[in-house]
């Protein structure tokens, strides 16, 4: 059975593009286009592994990550982080404290290479 992953951003396009990459990779995918969205969708999905974007406007992805991790139901889903937020901090209120004090099991920042984001799924799949 394909494994399913969760993909929560508020960029259709990017959701777009990555659920393209990974379906060609013989993944399941699942989408979400916002925090809130995002957190019931982990919940009635149960995805194996969620890529998540931090710069939402509902919910954002730090509280997302904080939430699921806390939940002994949830905290088993690997969660890769995917952001601009590097980029951004200088005019966001995102911190890089704020990303270190998350639970999530990686982190990478947009733009990614689809074969590196592959690569970084694969690896916490196989964990």
């Amino acid at each position: 059975m394909a494994k399913k992953i969760l993909i929560v951003d508020d960029d259709p396009d990017l959701v777009e593009a990555v659920s393209t990459i990974l379906e060609s990779k013989g993944y399941e995918v699942a989408a979400a286009y916002g925090g809130f969205e995002g957190l019931e969708k982990a919940k009635t999905e149960n995805p194996d592994l969620i890529v998540l974007d931090i710069m939402m406007p509902d919910k954002d992805g730090y509280v997302v990550c904080k939430e699921l991790k806390a939940d002994p139901k949830y905290c088993s889903i690997p969660i890769l982080l995917l952001t601009a937020v590097i980029s951004k901090l200088s005019t966001t209120r995102y911190t890089q404290q704020m990303g270190m004090e998350t639970e999530a099991d990686d982190y990478v920042d947009k733009p990614v290479e689809p074969e590196e984001l592959v690569r970084r799924i694969e690896v916490l799949l196989s964990k």
